[in-house]
């Protein structure tokens, strides 16, 4: 077993099939949700990569991913997002092994935005605008890289009656975060089952962080 399946990049072929799997899945309630409008949680992860950005040097990659992911775990809906990178076979998971996997995946997801986000030069993140969907509302962005070339992101938001939460991210409007997530985790699920799958997301925070990624928020909320 190998964490080649677990990338940083996102593939074209997985254009599109995430948003069939939103709509066709419930709200997570597990999770609570970043109060106000649905850019303000969008708004709130941006001010904080920006600062960690600014600080990078200082951080390093380990004080990089404790300043982010408190904020992950808050505007982002980690129980949904894992259930649908899990899809069928999440059916077959038990209580504990649910629990797991997605502390797992939430460390996996705040070890991955402190890795892209690792350096400033100039960039811009910026919040232009929402529209809604059949799945909640879809928050507009654009990443603005130092020789100004702009990087369409797309949020994808849901309600959980309490506020708004992250289930999605598009890369230039057509890459599903999930969907891509998804495809890759299929063949270690088969080849290895869960056990394996926690195993790999947990190694590769560590690839990325050089931490173990310490509690998630999850784990705080039981203690």
């Amino acid at each position: 077993m190998d964490d080649r399946f677990i990338s940083t990049n996102c593939t074209g072929r997985l254009r599109c099939l995430c948003l069939a799997l939103l709509l066709t899945v419930g709200i997570s309630t597990e999770s609570p949700a970043f109060p106000g409008s649905a850019q303000d949680g969008v708004r709130n992860l941006y001010d904080t990569l920006l600062a960690t950005m600014k600080d990078s040097r200082a951080l390093g990659e380990g004080g990089r991913y404790a300043r982010l992911a408190p904020v992950v775990g808050q505007v982002f809906d980690v129980p949904l997002m894992t259930r649908l990178s899990i899809g069928p076979y999440w059916a077959s998971l038990n209580a504990a092994q649910r629990q797991r996997v997605t502390e797992s995946y939430g460390r996996y997801v705040s070890a991955i935005y402190a890795e892209r986000f690792d350096s400033y030069n100039g960039q811009r993140l910026e919040v232009t605008g929402e529209r809604p969907a059949s799945f909640g509302v879809l928050v507009k962005s654009e990443i603005i890289k130092a020789d100004g070339e702009p990087v369409e992101v797309d949020y994808v938001m849901r309600s959980n009656g309490a506020g708004w939460l992250i289930s999605d991210i598009y890369l230039d409007s057509a890459i599903s975060e999930v969907a891509t997530r998804r495809s890759e985790f299929a063949a270690i699920l088969k080849n290895s089952g869960i056990d394996g799958l926690i195993m790999a997301l947990d190694r590769k925070v560590y690839s990325l962080t050089g931490t173990t990624g310490g509690p998630s928020r999850t784990e705080n909320q039981r203690g």
